[in-house]
């Protein structure tokens, strides 16, 4: 028996030495190439990564992201999940505490019988009360002698952190989601401003080529032409304040407030002055990011799953102390005992070895898988925090190009306005004018609208969005 226990002793350090999960690669870049020459940036630490959405200084997004995390179905579904990940760890630790119920019963019995030989036998009576009663004790302990609590404490603290990770992620996500949906809605606001605009001009432009036509110094034709721009610019306007009140109530939903009006939610029409956005270095990405952070505690579960499982090879032992007490009763005859049971069991694997290596081999097998992800996680990070600086940067050269465009394409829609008012023109030149301007003040505003949506990318690229500071670091974790 002892060279069959050493053989499997033996075997089972050879699995240990092969039961190794590797160290993912995580290098990157020493600096985004997006950020090199880029304007607007903000010194490390200047902007408070936890609550981004303060930077832009706007009341109402900060209290529809404040309602948001309090009351959204996915701010709450994520909190419960939590919750199941923490009561699953208290689950799985316990299997290691004592085990064990207490079990009690009281039975009473009332005799009479009808026909035959009466005993009266003390404790032999054919008739009468009995009474039975008994509490028993039965306890377990798996007496850990190879670590295997330590395993499990590290596969299940991972698991709960990949949960908190995944938590705060989601929470993240839902706050530039709502940020997201706020700029859209401001968006739509100008664009609904410009519509009207464009509408009072189109009415003015009407006016004037009627009266032109009246004193007979243009044909008529003019305004019929002009009604037909009238009416594309009433009829713009209104498809605007649709979607507008349509972005409105999705905010309302966000924030946990859809039984609300959507005039509850107050919209400028301007984008306003946009925050800017800190300075960072790649590597920080892999603590700031919190779906790195989960996909690194993923890591650390699956490595402690690989050590349990190269553990189940060795013996198990289990002490199963109980403790009884019985009393039983009957006519003239009464019996009270009390016994204590010390004992133990022992296991160790033999024929179910094969299934324990496929086992320990497909644990291993998702152990690569979990460093795989991680390794992509933190890949993908990189490509979203680069992607998101470089088009954030372009977005705001845009603005400032644009900003200058617009300016002069007003002031020539002007003139030629005014030009066509004195007879100067012909309505062509007017209308060819205002067409290049609205052209150009819708470029803006989109440009401003897709700036202010680029700025969100980029803080929650960065990981923005959660408290990273109150979290252990990766190491600790594992």
């Amino acid at each position: 028996m002892r060279p069959a226990v050493s053989a499997v002793l033996l075997a089972c350090l050879a699995l240990g030495a092969c039961a190794h999960v590797r160290a993912p690669e995580t290098a990157l870049p020493a600096a985004f190439e997006g950020a090199k020459g880029a304007a607007d940036r903000a010194p490390a630490g200047a902007i408070d990564l936890d609550r981004w959405w303060l930077a832009f200084k706007d009341p109402e997004l900060n209290g529809l992201i404040d309602q948001a995390l309090a009351r959204n179905p996915d701010a709450r579904t994520a909190t419960a999940r939590l919750s199941e990940a923490r009561a699953n760890r208290v689950e799985s630790l316990t299997h290691y505490l004592p085990q064990g119920d207490v079990q009690g019963s009281q039975r009473r019995t009332d005799t009479k019988q009808l026909a035959g030989t009466v005993f009266n036998i003390p404790g032999f009576s054919s008739s009468g009360v009995s009474d039975a009663s008994g509490v028993n004790l039965n306890a377990s302990w798996e007496v850990d002698l190879f670590g295997r609590f330590f395993a499990t404490s590290k596969a299940v603290n991972g698991d709960i952190a990949a949960a908190r990770f995944n938590y705060e992620g989601a929470r993240a996500s839902l706050a530039a989601n709502v940020a997201d949906s706020y700029f859209q809605a401001r968006g739509l606001a100008i664009q609904l401003a410009d519509a009207r605009d464009s509408q009072r001009i189109e009415q003015e432009l009407y006016d004037s080529a009627s009266k032109r036509a009246q004193v007979g110094i243009a044909p008529t034709s003019d305004a019929d032409r002009v009604a037909g721009d009238l009416a594309q610019a009433k009829a713009q306007a209104e498809a605007l304040a649709a979607q507008l009140q349509v972005e409105r109530r999705t905010l309302l939903i966000l924030a946990g407030r859809i039984v609300e009006p959507t005039a509850n939610i107050a919209v400028e029409a301007s984008v306003g002055d946009l925050p800017p956005v800190p300075e960072m270095l790649p590597s920080e990405l892999l603590k700031r990011r919190p779906d790195v952070r989960e996909a690194s505690a993923r890591v650390a579960a699956a490595t402690g799953r690989s050590q349990l499982d190269v553990l189940s090879f060795l013996p198990t032992l289990d002490w199963t102390p109980g403790l009884t007490w019985q009393k039983s009763s009957q006519p003239g005859f009464s019996v009270t005992a009390q016994s204590f049971i010390n004992g133990g069991a022992f296991t160790q694997p033999l024929f179910s070895i094969p299934k324990l290596l496929s086992e320990l081999k497909a644990q291993d097998a998702r152990s690569e898988q979990a460093v795989i992800a991680y390794e992509k996680a933190v890949q993908t990070a990189f490509a979203d925090s680069e992607g998101a600086l470089v088009n954030l940067d372009a977005d705001r050269r845009r603005v400032v190009l644009l900003t200058d465009g617009e300016a002069r394409a007003a002031r020539g829609y002007k003139a030629a306005k005014l030009g066509y008012d004195r007879g100067l023109t012909d309505l062509q030149t007017a209308l060819s004018s205002e067409q290049s301007w609205r052209a150009t003040r819708a470029q803006l505003t989109a440009a401003q609208v897709q700036a202010a949506r680029r700025t969100i990318q980029v803080y929650k690229a960065l990981g923005g969005g959660w408290p990273a500071e109150h979290f252990p670091t990766d190491k600790q974790a594992r």
